[in-house]
């Protein structure tokens, strides 16, 4: 990759101290912006655009067309376009830059994959495989069942708290994305699911759920036990802790629920991200209609 000039190291610097500072972003996400700025920088460098200022939206759509001749997925190329148009704004914002080069760019043309979701019956076919008879089991359950009634990510799963979970009040409390905080309500059977595993489990850890040492259950081992219960379930293709969090938002727009108060349950800071969820409700009343309309 060719050097980027100090113009632009400067410009992304102050870009990273800003999403670090003023947006609380976690240092793996920090670490994601730059490696994405860095390349795209790169690649401006390479083709002789030293200074962000003289980025132009040819030079945007070249970047993003290499990308993708080069076989990457088209949630990466979304992903980096989305670190490409923060930075761009952020310039415009401070005035380092008179115009944001991606401002004509649209995001659904480069055809973002829609999350893959569960069905009902998938979902309790899963729920219903962990054992009840072992203490295990009753663990398993409460993660799956807090999970798909949450939309929680795994990494806010992984480090809740006994105390972050109110069984009287039926809601759970979570720190998200940039250090923030928010309020989740969770269903009846989740609450019996954390009751029958915190009745039955030993030891003082702290922990909603520990893992062996006397730490928190890692993401790795969620995504093993996910794995394990959709295989059980007979569900194929991919399954991950993400698809429940899909799945949940999915069935709630699906059955009425308002689009703001998804946006709030899922932690999303931008009411967009959350539009996907519209697209995959779309195709599902599209299956709806062709199959029940006698005209169809």
């Amino acid at each position: 990759m060719t050097e980027i000039s100090l113009e632009a190291q400067r410009a992304l610097d102050t870009f990273l101290d800003h999403l670090a500072l003023e947006r609380g972003l976690s240092n793996n996400t920090l670490a994601a912006y730059r490696r994405d700025l860095d390349a795209h920088l790169g690649f401006l460098a390479e083709i002789g655009v030293t200074d962000p200022a003289q980025a132009d939206e040819s030079h945007l759509l070249r970047h993003l067309g290499r990308l993708r001749k080069a076989g990457a997925a088209p949630a990466t190329v979304l992903r980096k376009l989305s670190a490409i148009r923060s930075f761009y704004r952020y310039l415009v914002r401070e005035k380092v830059i008179a115009a944001d080069p991606t401002a004509n760019i649209e995001s659904h043309r480069l055809e973002a994959r829609l999350p893959a979701v569960l069905s009902l019956e998938q979902v309790e076919a899963m729920l219903s495989k962990p054992d009840p008879a072992t203490v295990r089991g009753m663990r398993d359950r409460a993660l799956l069942e807090l999970l798909y009634a949450t939309g929680l990510r795994v990494s806010e799963l992984t480090e809740l708290e006994v105390g972050d979970v109110n069984l009287k009040l039926g809601f759970v409390r979570c720190v998200g994305k940039g250090s923030k905080e928010r309020i989740v309500p969770v269903g009846r059977k989740a609450i019996e699911a954390v009751v029958r595993y915190l009745e039955s489990r030993k030891g003082g850890s702290t922990a909603l759920f520990p893992g062996r040492s006397t730490g928190k259950l890692t993401r790795v081992a969620c995504w093993k036990i996910i794995k394990r219960y959709a295989a059980l379930a007979g569900v194929t293709g991919h399954v991950s802790p993400h698809t429940l969090r899909h799945s949940f938002a999915t069935h709630l727009l699906e059955r009425g629920a308002d689009l703001r108060a998804i946006q709030e349950m899922l932690g999303h800071a931008d009411i967009s991200t959350t539009e996907i969820y519209t697209h995959v409700s779309a195709d599902h009343l599209r299956e709806v209609y062709q199959s029940t309309h006698p005209r169809a």
